[in-house]
């Protein structure tokens, strides 16, 4: 496809480029050797910041952005030293911000089912059953800050549990604006005397985790339902940078939740794994082998081609690549762009009025929901298709070390 010479190279840059300066700007970085350990350490900062609130140009239409020089570490310490920040649940996104938030020097607990999983999974990172870790009405009861990180499932069947203790002047935080939004579904309403905002970090709780520990910072959306203080957009800022967001940036809870489930069911996860699937068995059902497969469809894109996109855009990939292979990506992107457009403009309409949240919901909420995910992702994982990336992925060279 591209000049393979040409396109490493490049991609080598833009590794490079990634762990320059400008992506070691993170309150709190901590070593990697630091995720290992089950002892709480409070992480330093060992750099300067310098940019702040400003007004930039997306593409021709002007966005409010906030990035963390407001907020150093003393300024948050100050900030929060009266409160207690309860996160409730310690899935992917409540493993990652109160990790992180515990790493700022910030006083968090956990609140989760009693000898649960996650029970287990949080003593094991060193949270103290009785001093920052307790089950969950006790957690809602202590907090003035409250995380509600609950599985979507779970926000609806244990509101009824959690609400008595968001009591006025607290400040009740999501993650996703999925439950007030779909308050129908969810019963879920914003408490009367109550701040009630959101945070959502673009991409897992694990993901949030790792880019801190390595000194860089996973982008949030943050807006606010309900302000009774005065100070929720000020406070909901604050907590974005304390979570380790890179930047920041506004919406609402509906928008947030409408571009969440569409992105993930869309480019995200969904569109890309059947993108992966058809193209890859085009190429088995014409004779090419496995190896050849996985490589022209998954190893080219994910380890060569997307990350020149993600470091300077898609024309600086086409241009960066051989003649033959810019030509037919011009001439062949509106195909896919014409016979995609009515699918994204069916899964948009499904978020937008509500059958896809209750579709997930009703799955969700399934005694055995765990074992037929198990189920679901074998099949992917004992496909043709992901066997043969296993194999490849064992041939890299830093595999091999």
């Amino acid at each position: 496809m591209a000049s393979r010479s040409a396109v490493r190279s490049l991609a080598r840059a833009a590794a490079s480029a990634a762990r320059a300066p400008l992506a070691t700007r993170v309150l709190g970085a901590a070593p990697r050797l630091a995720a290992r350990a089950a002892a709480p350490a409070v992480a330093t900062s060992s750099f300067q910041q310098t940019r702040g609130m400003k007004t930039l140009d997306f593409g021709g239409s002007k966005e409010k952005v906030y990035e963390r020089s407001d907020w150093p570490k003393e300024k948050l310490l100050d900030y929060f030293k009266n409160d207690t920040i309860s996160v409730l649940g310690y899935g992917p996104q409540g493993h990652g911000q109160g990790l992180n938030l515990r790493d700022n020097g910030l006083n968090v607990i956990v609140g989760v089912r009693k000898d649960g999983r996650s029970w287990k999974k949080a003593v094991a990172e060193g949270w103290v059953p009785g001093k920052n870790l307790f089950d969950i009405e006790e957690a809602a009861n202590k907090g003035t800050i409250v995380l509600n990180l609950l599985s979507d499932a779970a926000q609806r069947d244990l509101w009824p549990t959690i609400k008595p203790y968001i009591t006025p002047g607290k400040t009740l935080y999501f993650s996703h604006g999925f439950a007030i939004t779909y308050k129908d579904q969810t019963h879920v309403e914003a408490p009367e005397g109550v701040d009630v905002v959101l945070c959502a970090p673009k991409g897992s709780g694990a993901t949030l985790r790792t880019l801190f520990l390595e000194g860089k910072g996973l982008n949030s959306s943050i807006a606010v339902f309900q302000d009774v203080s005065g100070k929720a957009h000020e406070r909901v800022v604050a907590l974005g940078v304390a979570i380790g967001s890179g930047y920041l940036y506004e919406t609402t809870f509906e928008k947030e939740v409408y571009s969440d489930l569409f992105g993930e069911r869309g480019i995200l996860m969904g569109a890309i794994n059947g993108l992966f699937r058809a193209q890859y068995d085009v190429l088995r059902a014409n004779g090419h082998s496995p190896s050849e497969a996985f490589n022209e469809t998954v190893e080219e894109a994910t380890q060569s081609l997307i990350p020149l996109i993600g470091a300077k855009g898609m024309d600086w990939m086409y241009a960066n690549c051989s003649v033959t292979a810019q030509r037919g990506a011009l001439d062949w992107h509106q195909k896919f762009y014409d016979s995609s457009l009515p699918v994204f403009k069916d899964l948009y309409e499904s978020v937008r009025n509500g059958s896809e949240t209750k579709r997930a919901l009703d799955k969700n909420s399934q005694p055995d929901y765990r074992e037929s995910l198990e189920v679901e992702l074998k099949e992917i994982r004992e496909s043709e298709i992901w066997r043969a990336g296993e194999t490849v992925r064992g041939l890299r060279p830093e595999n091999n070390k």
